[in-house]
């Protein structure tokens, strides 16, 4: 044994008392934030806010009733549709994030990061697996054509909603549509409940019903900001909705902010993402009822509307990169400010508690899989060897011994066949009862088997931090160094 150096010896020392760390708990899974790629908080000047789903945290569920029940009203009264629609449920659990809808065939398709479809429903019916396979794997599915439409957020879960029950109502009672008609009908009729002011007018009068209040919010922004970071909110919202919903979120949350804007240094209302991040729309600045052109540099305490990135960069005096943005859109917070801008990203997703509750109670279910994964690997080597032999023994001259020899080895090629068909049925009824515990139609949001899900994907690519809510940046320091896992190749397993 070699001697100790006294390098080694100090190791072994004792730490003082008053450097030992007391045990704290760990952070909830379900609570923590998970990175993608490196961020060092410390080099985070600015820390952006959309509010829609990020900041106001809504009752997905009373959403979706309300906007479904928006669609169908207008469905009947401006398009001519069945007034019995009006008495139907809609299904506000069938659709998740990361669909595709196929206005062609009236199918509602999940595609997993390869761009393969992997399940489709026409209506509330699910396509067979020969059925997907020969209408979307003969020639590759091109999303970004018109015959297909995203359904990418949490507000447009009610399209797919109500496409799909609507798709499902005229095929029960054999009746033609135009797919193509119907879809663009059921957006036109959500999008002027929008633009009309329907919803609004709905939400505002019972913000508690619509508005998940989070009491950790108003301490998570505090805690930025006394960490030195200067925080913004870039919005898709009208100014008076916008105020009236950020007054519900924050105003006398903390006596330190007499009125909700003082948290924010700039407020940007009415940005239309992603145009925001794609075009040169002036920046202007609203004095009550009128807005005029922002002057710059821009100011703590005004209110303005509309803009664009290059804009609001030299306002602030800012490079991307000292940028964190927070949002909710895989396309127009995230994807978009990624793609046109260096801005560092955090996707909110409030799916990912489910997500994680999912997968935890699958471990048992997952470590089937893998078993039965080891016994397929050991049973084609089994056949590989099989075969080879069998091969080889019908290349020679029959006699007794050859012939009991083949037969012994056919016999032996058709029970591993029947096992790995076998092990095959196991594995699917396994997968499927793994995808009943994530969401009853589409399984998990993120995964498609072995795969990331298309979402999933973007999820990876975009979004350097993601997490379920912003409050669980709270439990971070504001200097936090996140870290990603490190990247493992097929090759390097095993």
């Amino acid at each position: 044994m070699s001697a100790r150096t006294p390098a080694d010896m100090q190791l072994l020392l004792p730490l003082d008392d008053g450097f030992v760390r007391a045990p704290t708990p760990s952070i909830p899974r379900h609570r923590r934030v998970f990175c993608n790629r490196n961020l060092k908080m410390a080099q985070v000047a600015w820390v952006g806010f959309d509010m829609d789903y990020t900041l106001a945290v809504y009752d997905q569920h009373a959403m979706d009733e309300l906007s479904v029940r928006c669609i169908v009203e207008r469905l009947v009264s401006r398009h001519g549709y069945p007034e019995d629609l009006l008495q139907q449920s809609f299904p506000v659990d069938f659709p998740v994030r990361g669909l595709l809808i196929d206005k062609k065939l009236g199918h509602v398709l999940k595609m997993d990061r390869h761009k393969n479809v992997t399940r489709a429903y026409h209506g509330l019916r699910e396509l067979s697996r020969d059925e997907v396979k020969s209408l979307y794997h003969s020639k590759r599915v091109r999303p970004a054509t018109p015959r297909y439409h995203w359904i990418d957020t949490l507000y447009a879960l009610c399209e797919g909603s109500v496409y799909a029950g609507v798709v499902d109502a005229f095929e029960k009672r054999g009746e033609a549509i135009d797919y193509g008609k119907l879809f663009e009908h059921v957006r036109q009729s959500i999008d002027s409940s929008h633009h009309d002011g329907t919803i609004q007018a709905a939400i505002l009068p019972a913000l508690e019903r619509f508005v998940v209040r989070d009491p950790e919010l108003a301490p998570t922004l505090h805690k930025l900001r006394s960490a030195g970071k200067k925080l913004f909110l870039l919005t898709n919202s009208q100014w008076p909705y916008t105020d009236a919903m950020m007054r519900y979120l924050l105003e006398g949350a903390m006596p330190e902010y007499p009125q909700w804007r003082n948290f924010f240094d700039v407020v940007v209302c009415a940005a239309c993402k992603p145009a925001f991040f794609q075009e040169r729309r002036p920046l202007m600045e609203r004095e009550g009822a009128n807005v005029k052109p922002a002057t710059f540099p821009l100011e703590r305490g005004r209110i303005y509307e509309g803009g664009n990135l290059h804009d609001l960069e030299r306002g602030l005096g800012i490079t991307g990169d000292q940028v964190l943005y927070v949002g909710d859109h895989i396309y127009g917070d995230i994807l978009r400010s990624k793609k046109e801008s260096a801005w560092r990203t955090c996707m909110v997703m409030q799916e990912l508690e489910g997500e994680i509750f999912g997968h935890d109670a699958c471990r048992d279910d997952f470590g089937t899989l893998d078993a039965l994964e080891e016994q397929r690997d050991h049973l084609e080597e089994d056949l590989r060897y099989y075969q080879s032999r069998f091969k080889e023994l019908a290349k020679r001259e029959s006699s007794p011994a050859i012939d009991a020899d083949r037969t012994r080895f056919k016999r032996g090629i058709e029970r591993i066949r029947g096992r790995l068909k076998q092990l095959e049925w196991e594995a699917s009824t396994i997968e499927r009862r793994i995808g009943e515990r994530f969401h009853p139609y589409w399984g998990s949001l993120l995964k498609e088997g072995n795969e990331a899900s298309n979402f999933g994907a973007q999820v990876d690519l975009y979004g350097c931090l993601y997490t379920s809510r912003v409050t669980n940046l709270f439990s971070y320091s504001a200097q936090q160094h996140f870290r990603s896992a490190r990247d493992v190749m097929p090759h390097e397993i095993g």
